[in-house]
């Protein structure tokens, strides 16, 4: 990947900007103003004229600059101010190659939409002073647990190869029914859920659809118990609650949740999988009972077979196990 003539500032890498070959714009402004222009003109006059948008090499872009001078440009985004998530991270580990911590529900991994300065990435860029930190991995935004990041340049890609290759092994616990919903066969587990799956066209969504499986999840449920007066979920709609384990076997977009929703056993506060909410406010009382618990591989750097552990709990879990 091309190489940033900017920094990291505040916790956030520089946006990188394709300039069109040609085009009814004579400068790298008059494009800006033609994608952006509408939102704030006068904040790109301004960074023009202070030099603050760069090209290749570093070298500052100015309101006459061509647009032809220059294939990519970088620069900083305006971040309007975020409402901060009342949600902690924890490290559990820290060396000089990795960093290990448990995400909590509800903030997200990277920078992305609306989450900025409140994602776990820039979060602990900012709070460990560590601004080449590299997520090795993600978890959704309403997903917690174990979250592993690249401390170190010079070694992230052999981290990374052991990602791609599949030779990290995930765990991962959730609260559903603890049988089926109505028209849904009985289950004998553990029980191996393999489909084909796709990012469907809303881009909310993940769907299965018919072809040769490139998903699979191995689903075991570890205990039932009584869900108590607080066990009405709009996904579940049981009483009766059962704790599973689940271990991916491939990393596809809410693989678990469709899974489990496929065997009749939506997750717990899961607003998407099997019906779609309507959008609403976070409500932080109501996570999504999912729970990544744990991950292993053997180390690249040490050749030591490593495990590392989540200490978070799922609130809607047995009670002897919060």
């Amino acid at each position: 990947m091309m190489q940033s003539p900017l920094p990291v500032r505040d916790g956030v890498n520089a946006t990188r900007l394709r300039l069109p070959e040609d085009g009814p714009w004579a400068t790298a402004m008059d494009y800006m103003m033609h994608r952006w222009g509408h939102i704030d003109p006068q904040g790109i006059e301004d960074r023009f004229d202070a030099g603050e948008i760069v090209g290749e090499g570093g070298i500052p872009l100015n309101r006459a600059t061509k647009l032809e001078d220059h294939t990519f440009i970088w620069y900083y985004r305006s971040l309007p101010p975020e409402t901060r998530i009342p949600v902690e991270l924890s490290i559990l580990h820290q060396d000089e190659h990795l960093l290990v911590v448990d995400k909590p529900h509800f903030l997200p991994t990277t920078p992305g939409g609306t989450y900025i300065q409140e994602s776990a990435l820039v979060r602990l860029r900012n709070q460990l002073g560590l601004p080449d930190l590299i997520p090795m991995h993600r978890l959704d935004r309403m997903t917690a647990g174990i979250l592993l990041l690249s401390t170190n340049p010079e070694t992230r890609g052999k981290y990374q190869v052991l990602f791609e290759k599949r030779q990290v092994r995930k765990e991962y616990e959730c609260v559903s029914a603890a049988e089926p919903a109505a028209g849904y066969p009985a289950v004998d587990f553990p029980v191996v859920v393999r489909n084909r799956m796709t990012k469907s066209r809303s881009y909310l969504l993940a769907e299965v659809i018919e072809g040769e499986p490139n998903a699979e999840t191995r689903v075991e449920l570890l205990e039932t118990f009584d869900g108590g007066a607080s066990a009405a979920g709009a996904s579940v709609g049981a009483a009766r609650r059962g704790l599973y384990r689940l271990e991916p076997h491939s990393g596809k977009t809410h693989q678990l949740r469709v899974h489990m929703a496929s065997l009749g056993l939506g997750i717990v506060n899961d607003a998407f999988y099997p019906d779609l909410l309507d959008k609403a406010p976070d409500d932080y009382t109501r996570p999504l009972q999912l729970l990544a618990r744990g991950i292993r591989f053997v180390d690249p750097v040490s050749g030591r077979p490593v495990e590392y552990r989540s200490r978070l709990q799922l609130s809607e879990a047995a009670p002897t196990r919060r």
